[in-house]
């Protein structure tokens, strides 16, 4: 019987160290993506949240906020934005949470997998709201930036339309592995 027990203990464990593994590799990927901007016609987009949907969609909203949350604040750090770390922390891990848990509900109810991946860019988009909504208050509330609050939402708007695009293309491409409820 002890035989047992220590085999379901080495199982777990190594289910543990895989799933750290792979929310430090997404917590880097989110850190690093957030330094890749690419140029659009009303600012830019960085990969950052290509990476924070992502990884949300395969480690879960537990593992997925926790890599999102920690990569991105310390883009935020490394880049010089320390006064967005703490908002960026807790809006990102949000961003992923919701996206998690709405991506895993829809995988209870919907069977068609057609319709499963249209549903993972739309539970997506819907997460990103909580990103741009996040980053009003922090920048109003906050920061009291007032209009520049405002001004901000346009192009926190862009952020999350693309990075959602994005993460829903790699998670097109993943989509096998993504139907599977294990990492």
């Amino acid at each position: 019987m002890s035989e047992l027990n220590n085999s379901k203990n080495n199982k777990s464990r190594r289910i543990s160290v895989r799933r750290l593994c792979f929310a430090s590799l997404f917590a880097a990927l989110s850190c690093i993506g957030t330094f890749i901007s690419v140029p659009l016609p009303i600012g830019y987009f960085n990969l950052g949240d290509i990476f924070v949907l992502t990884g949300a969609f395969l480690l879960g909203p537990l593992w997925g906020a926790a890599a999102a949350g920690i990569g991105s604040a310390l883009a935020d750090i490394f880049m010089g934005f320390a006064i967005y770390a703490p908002a960026t922390f807790i809006i990102k891990a949000l961003v992923a949470a919701v996206a998690a848990l709405l991506v895993a509900f829809c995988r209870r109810k919907v069977k068609n997998g057609k319709l499963l991946t249209l549903l993972w860019l739309v539970c997506a988009m819907i997460a990103e709201c909580v990103m741009v909504g996040g980053y009003f208050l922090y920048e109003s509330l906050f920061l009291g930036y007032g209009l520049g609050a405002v001004a901000s939402v346009l192009g926190n708007c862009m952020q999350g339309l693309c990075g959602a695009v994005g993460a829903f293309v790699i998670c097109g491409v993943l989509k096998n592995r993504l139907n599977k409820d294990k990492l």
